[in-house]
């Protein structure tokens, strides 16, 4: 976000970093809860920046159709090593984390609403709006990471550029490629994606860790109410702050991270799947029929592509 910035305005990236992560967690930690998720509710709409860069950056799109149809498969461990990336970035455990702990939080906040299980004519409605939110967020973040993906594609990989560091370099690369305005709007996706990841993930931290030592955890909750939940968000936003002033590349973190998500996520998978079967933790709220199904596909899928890298890093090349 910070370089983003300075590509923009100009001016020192090491102050857009203090004042970036400080307005992460200072709007985590004080804002009200409520007004705080409708704020990052409305800043999603920024990532159709991506769609505009899509739009400008001249896409051959019988191509660009094709290969996402019929994608070139290539039988090798870096194929499947950024498979399992990809699929790392989308389906994390980050994720299970912050979906779970925010539908607990909603039941929290609002007095009228319980738990499940101890108010199950309150089922139809709820599930009814957490089916609608799923979908239609990862419907949406599937369309703007193809974006994305096709943008990079059809500039940055079209001219030969492969060895991009930050994310900044990819934006600047963009400029003599597909023109100020595409550069621009790439620049500003990238605070935008910024401001929403990171109080994200360090709320998922935040809530993982809480849940295993069962300290008091929640965003509606004051500061003083969760001093160790809160404690913990501001030192993970902090070490990712620390990490901008290391010589650490950031590309090559956060492809190693993802696919360190996408390994992690198939235990991940294969226990939840076990539990959402389990009548004494469900109730009657167990998953059944195409749900199940499809759940199972989705961990077999998973792990299936991790095996993929495993053999690939064995066999080689």
């Amino acid at each position: 976000m910070a370089d983003a910035v300075k590509l923009l305005i100009g001016g020192k990236t090491t102050i857009y970093v203090v004042v970036f992560g400080l307005l992460c967690v200072l709007g985590t930690v004080f804002m009200d809860y409520d007004r705080y998720v409708l704020v990052l509710k409305w800043m999603t709409l920024s990532l159709f920046a991506y769609l505009a860069a899509l739009l400008a950056a001249g896409v051959d799109w019988s191509a660009a159709l094709l290969g996402t149809v019929l994608p070139h498969v290539t039988w090798s461990g870096a194929f499947f090593t950024t498979l399992v990336a990809i699929l790392g970035t989308t389906i994390s455990p980050y994720l299970f984390f912050w979906q779970a702990a925010q539908e607990a939080e909603d039941q929290r906040a609002h007095r009228h609403s319980k738990p499940l299980l101890a108010a199950p004519r309150q089922a139809a409605k709820a599930l009814q709006r957490i089916r609608a939110d799923t979908l239609t967020g990862m419907a949406f973040s599937n369309v703007i990471a193809l974006a994305i993906i096709l943008t990079t594609a059809a500039t940055l990989h079209k001219a030969s550029i492969t060895s991009v560091q930050t994310s900044t370099q990819a934006a600047e690369a963009l400029r003599p490629i597909a023109g100020n305005f595409a550069f621009v709007l790439f620049a500003l996706g990238i605070v935008a994606t910024g401001l929403l990841a990171v109080p994200v993930l360090a709320a998922s931290a935040a809530y993982a860790l809480g849940e295993a030592c069962q300290w008091r955890i929640g965003l509606s909750l004051k500061p003083k109410e969760a001093s160790a939940f809160y404690a913990t968000l501001a030192a993970a936003t902090a070490l990712g702050m620390a990490l901008t002033f290391t010589p650490l590349d950031p590309m090559r973190a956060l492809y190693w991270s993802a696919v360190i998500n996408g390994v992690v996520a198939v235990p991940v998978m294969i226990v939840m799947m076990l539990i959402t079967a389990q009548t004494r933790v469900m109730g009657k709220f167990t998953i059944a029929g195409w749900l199940r199904w499809l759940g199972w596909a989705a961990t077999l899928a998973m792990a299936l592509c991790v095996g993929g890298m495993v053999i690939g890093w064995f066999v080689g090349e």
